[in-house]
């Protein structure tokens, strides 16, 4: 293999539903890791977006028939039996033995039905998991809390029932950490620390990255802001959650006179209860599912700020897509959030309980001279830290024959 040489490789993702940040960071580096490699796409749950990204692109799109989906029923989650049916989708993708059998390497990222491809590749073959976090629903309780932060239900009964599905995650990963060739990067130092203790990995780090043409620092190709109103308001991005902090933002605010733009949508109950806790709370809140790029843009810098007290974020898009867009970003800090925010310099990193830090950085977020400086900092990051598609292309590339 030469520099000038384009080595085959398989990307591999479980699922690209619902799209999150995760799915759209694949898609928007797919073009660039193509330009490095010899691209073949699969996954057993595709997505329009991701279909459409490789047709423009010409890269081979391996999948099933149908997509697979997980089973959330409690039986089903209990008796782990995801691992095997996501198992025997990825059976039934025609080509995918053909393209591992050919390939120099795997590319796989984390996620729901990922890791069972390993049923599947060849012996020998180099593989390289960008794992995003260790499996929260195994090893945490935040995703087992309703959206106020109360559990959906016995949180020790819950852990228990949840052994077996822990135990086949182990060995999955185990099955990797033993492959001549293998190698793990996380998306943060903190994913990293967190693949140490839950795995014993020794993984290294591959940033996300960001495209500032799709998230431009000019305003004169943006369409008309979503925003309804004509009141100062911050965004918050995610599926509504106790894991995305969404109900302490709008409990952060009240008393500033600022409302809650909140993207991502999430299910019916939540919604429901993020609502009547902006009522009670005096935060007038704005919510949309989705919204494409331009549309988010346009959203984002019309904003006071950019927030987030998301819970052991593992990195986190939205501090360096505001930083892209000039827009302050404030966050909470902990988790992936201090890999990119530099307190004071780029944005804000506060205490989850400081709550007049918190109205203080958002004081300091309506001040022109602030914005600007931040802006200009944060923009520096992203040229420092070579968040581009190229960029992670190319370190994929290092990684896997460093």
């Amino acid at each position: 293999m030469t520099d000038q040489d384009r080595p085959p490789l398989v990307v591999a993702k479980g699922v690209f539903g619902p799209m999150g940040g995760a799915e759209m960071d694949l898609i928007r580096v797919l073009p660039a890791i193509n330009r490095v490699f010899e691209v073949s796409m699969a996954t057993i749950q595709t997505s329009p977006e991701l279909e459409q990204t490789c047709s423009e692109h010409g890269i081979p799109l391996i999948r099933p028939d149908s997509n697979w989906e997980l089973s959330t029923d409690t039986l089903s989650v209990v008796l782990d039996s995801g691992r095997g049916t996501a198992s025997k989708a990825w059976a039934s993708c025609e080509g995918l033995g053909e393209a591992l059998s050919r390939a120099d390497a795997l590319h796989l990222v984390s996620g729901d039905g990922s890791m069972p491809i390993l049923d599947h590749v060849p012996r020998g073959l180099r593989v390289h998991l960008h794992l995003l976090e260790p499996h929260r629903g195994l090893y945490e309780d935040t995703l087992h809390r309703l959206v106020d932060g109360s559990p959906k239900r016995n949180l020790a009964l819950t852990k228990a029932a949840l052994s077996r599905a822990r135990k086949r995650d182990q060995s999955l990963m185990a099955t990797l950490l033993s492959m001549e060739g293998s190698k793990v990067s996380c998306n943060s130092t903190f994913s990293a620390g967190r693949a140490k203790e839950v795995y014993g990995a020794d993984a290294g780090v591959l940033w996300p990255c960001v495209d500032t043409e799709e998230f431009p620092q000019d305003p004169s190709g943006d369409p008309q802001n979503p925003y309804p109103g004509s009141d100062e308001y911050v965004v918050c991005i995610g599926r509504a959650s106790w894991a995305k902090g969404t109900w302490e933002t709008i409990s952060m605010l009240s008393g500033t006179g600022v409302s809650l733009a909140h993207v991502g949508g999430g299910d019916q109950r939540s919604l429901e209860m993020l609502k009547e806790h902006a009522r009670a709370s005096g935060v007038g809140m704005w919510v949309a599912p989705r919204l494409s790029s331009p549309d988010l843009v346009s959203l984002v810098r019309g904003a006071r700020a950019v927030v987030s007290l998301a819970h052991r974020e593992s990195f986190g898009l939205t501090p360096i897509e505001a930083f892209s867009v000039g827009t302050p970003a404030i966050f909470v800090n902990e988790g992936g959030f201090r890999d990119t925010i530099r307190d004071g310099e780029n944005g804000r990193l506060i205490e989850r309980e400081d709550v007049a830090s918190w109205h203080s950085a958002l004081e300091q977020a309506a001040d022109s001279g602030t914005r600007e400086s931040w802006a200009e900092s944060g923009r520096r990051t992203i040229e420092e830290m070579d968040l581009s598609p190229d960029a992670h292309a190319r370190r994929i590339r290092e990684t896997l024959w460093n």
